[in-house]
């Protein structure tokens, strides 16, 4: 049997050079385990409760902020401005830290301190219940460091053991349709105002998103091809189309608002790597794509969205709102044009 005691994991942590992420899975464990084994020795265990973690988060101006689901990895450089608070969800709105925070899902919370030999590796990583990660936030060279002191000080938790109790991971859930309403689904759809009505109508009609979208049909949703993801990426790029880009997980939604700079698929990666903005997506995950047309008093929001093999959504791109900078109907000739599934199109 392999030993997975604190002190066993620090030693194999030790010897291993890639992700953490990556680790986890070759040992079957939650990555949260290799994180817990090091408190006392590289990690802090600390409060995740978003109305104290956030403002210290903040005080510690320019850092990175990483949300990944097991598809996709978004990373954005900036500080935590402009915090709301919320029971059930809570927000930052700066234009680079643009978050949703879902306070049930940030349950185990640490400050690392790594050392490398570029120097100490400064960051705060917190995980749900399954000790999967739900978001980290990254220190830069420009960090305040005195500010990581306090953080350290004030959040610390009395319990300080090396070793933590994980819940089962929650599956997936897969498409649920519900064919016998798709009229009511095809009449209110067409009501919406507002996008953030659709998740309220799809529980209603005891559906989720993508068992909607199989069954919605034109003119609200289209069926693209998977190597649709890639020419998206390629054509928001080659255009300088204006974009918000959603990546999260249960816990946390992260939102690149802009361009693309820099494409470089590396293998099964599509990478985009912009100064303050990096992407990696394995286009390999992805099973289904959809355009997604819903009305709003602002007119039509146009969306692109991918799925996993199990039906866990990977991420959803839309063009930038016109007061923000994006052209309407740059956004939906650029939809337009991705190639449509065969099987769909026929």
């Amino acid at each position: 049997m392999t030993d997975h005691s604190p002190a066993a994991l620090r030693q194999i942590i030790a010897e291993d050079t890639g992700r953490p992420v990556d680790l986890a899975a070759k040992l079957g464990l939650p990555e949260a385990c290799l994180v817990a084994a090091q408190v006392g020795h590289a990690a802090l265990r600390i409060d995740p409760t978003l109305g104290r973690l956030i403002p210290a988060v903040q005080s510690l101006g320019e850092v990175m902020a990483l949300t990944r689901n097991r598809s996709c990895v978004i990373e954005k450089v900036g500080t935590y401005n402009d915090f709301h608070d919320g029971d059930h969800a809570a927000m930052t709105l700066d234009p680079e830290i643009d978050m949703r925070f879902f306070p049930r899902h940030w349950v185990h919370a640490f400050a690392v301190e790594k050392a490398s030999e570029s120097g100490v590796k400064r960051s705060i990583q917190v995980f749900d219940a399954a000790g999967d990660a739900v978001h980290k936030v990254h220190l830069r060279a420009t960090s305040d460091l005195a500010a990581w002191e306090v953080l350290k000080r004030d959040l610390a938790l009395a319990d300080q053991s090396d070793s933590a109790e994980f819940a089962s991971r929650e599956p997936v859930e897969p498409a649920r349709p519900a064919p016998e309403r798709v009229d009511a689904l095809r009449r209110e759809w067409a009501e919406m105002t507002d996008t953030h009505q659709f998740n309220t109508l799809i529980r209603r009609l005891k559906m989720n998103r993508l068992g909607a979208y199989r069954i919605a049909g034109a003119p609200f949703v289209r069926r693209l091809a998977v190597e649709s993801v890639p020419a998206l990426l390629e054509r928001v790029q080659a255009e300088r189309a204006g974009v918000m880009f959603f990546v999260g997980n249960m816990g946390c939604i992260e939102i690149h608002s802009g361009h693309f700079e820099t494409l470089k698929p590396m293998g099964p990666w599509l990478n985009v790597l912009d100064p303050r903005f990096n992407l990696h997506l394995r286009g390999d995950h992805v099973a289904e794509v959809w355009a997604v047309d819903k009305p709003t008093k602002r007119g039509p929001a146009l969306s692109v969205e991918a799925f996993d093999a199990e039906g866990a959504l990977i991420f959803q791109c839309f063009g930038l709102r016109p007061e923000k900078g994006g052209d309407a109907a740059q956004w939906a000739a650029l939809v337009d044009g991705l190639p449509a599934l065969a099987e769909a199109a026929a």
